[in-house]
């Protein structure tokens, strides 16, 4: 069996994760091709948009989401996520119960002794008039029926996990700050979500399963486990696995893939890239060797924002008063650093409202 090293899989995430080259696709496309973008910080998805597209223009996102092409919704691990609309009508049941289970993962004993079909079905009974509420508004109007659990269970269990939601615009347009409003995401989008399949039948996760090799593979199913946060998608793969071809990574682990997605040369170069907070090409793996040093792998779930260089992550970056600010993991040499300001430099230009083209590179540690 083929072993493939680091570099080769690190080529094959860039690759997949639209990293290796600007790609001249639709809004709508990358992000089905992405399988959806981390979106709990709501002006994060633009960063990574604009890294990953040939002139990319904001307001294509921000009318993808006015217009009901894109939505702001929890599914993978629990966190918020944009998708398409047709990906999370086709996705959302294949994710119920593990919705549920996570969040009684937090709220166990508050909500202890909660019927949850009754708990669901109640809030739905409120959100039935069409009305757009806050986490808290819905809990408050079921406080007094369920007064022990306390509004923040209450809340994070009906729009989180017990009833598929949409957090609407204004939330998560471009240069927009706006507190998040709900809504059915069936109102929405104008239909139900698919119904699970019958009879023991698993095609969403066996689609699951080639989406995800499609954005991220080679990869082990302990990385399709860490990205959709899904217990039961081994038999998924054990359905599909003559479609599927095999390697091992350097560790010894199975590493599986779609036969015809790209494997770039592993010596293929690798621009610099600027990375949003959670970014997926980060977090959609167990295993994040391939793209971070175990030395920052904490950086990844602390909501940094990194830089890529030679597709490696070498810096994190933030914007102070209007300048990109990068600050290196390593020394930098003298071509290193030309070319993280000059990306740095048109990053500042596309986040500024006054065409700030201004980057600071810190000092190396």
């Amino acid at each position: 069996m083929t072993v493939l090293d680091g570099r080769a899989l690190n080529r094959a995430t860039l690759a997949r994760q639209l990293l290796l080259d600007h790609a001249d696709v639709p809004v709508l496309d990358a992000v089905a091709q992405l399988c959806g973008l981390q979106a709990q910080e709501p002006q994060e998805p633009f960063v990574g948009l604009w890294s990953r597209l040939r002139a990319f223009d904001p307001a294509e996102l921000s009318k993808l989401l006015t217009g009901r092409g894109v939505v702001r919704t929890h599914l993978m691990r629990r966190t918020v996520h944009l998708l398409t609309a047709g990906d999370v009508l086709a996705w959302r049941a294949r994710y119920d119960a593990m919705l549920r289970q996570r969040v009684l993962g937090t709220y166990r004993r508050e909500l202890d002794g909660v019927d949850l079909d009754e708990l669901a079905a109640a809030g739905l009974a409120v959100m039935s008039d069409g009305e757009p509420r806050s986490m808290g508004e819905l809990a408050r109007a079921l406080a007094q029926r369920w007064p022990g659990p306390g509004p923040r269970a209450l809340g994070e269990m009906l729009v989180a996990a017990l009833i598929p939601m949409v957090q609407l615009p204004p939330r998560g347009l471009w240069r927009v700050k706006a507190g998040v409003r709900n809504a059915l995401l069936s109102s929405w989008l104008g239909r139900e979500i698919d119904p699970p399949a019958v009879n023991g039948a698993d095609p969403v996760g066996q689609e699951l399963v080639r989406r995800y090799l499609a954005a991220y593979g080679p990869a082990a199913t302990a990385d399709l486990r860490a990205w959709s946060g899904l217990a039961g998608l081994p038999a998924a793969v054990a359905a599909i696995r003559d479609e599927l071809i095999a390697f091992r990574d350097e560790r010894g682990r199975e590493l599986l893939d779609l036969p015809g997605a790209p494997r770039p040369d592993p010596d293929v170069p690798a621009p610099v890239r600027f990375l949003p907070a959670f970014d997926n090409a980060i977090l959609g793996y167990h295993d994040r060797g391939r793209i971070i040093d175990d030395a920052h792998r904490g950086l990844s779930v602390a909501g940094e924002r990194v830089v890529l260089l030679d597709g490696r992550v070498a810096a994190t970056w933030t914007v102070q008063a209007g300048t990109v600010v990068v600050t290196p993991l390593r020394r930098f040499s003298r071509a290193d650093r030309a070319a993280v300001g000059e990306q740095g430099r048109a990053l500042a230009g596309f986040l500024s409202e006054h065409e700030s083209r201004r980057v600071r590179i810190s000092a190396a540690p």
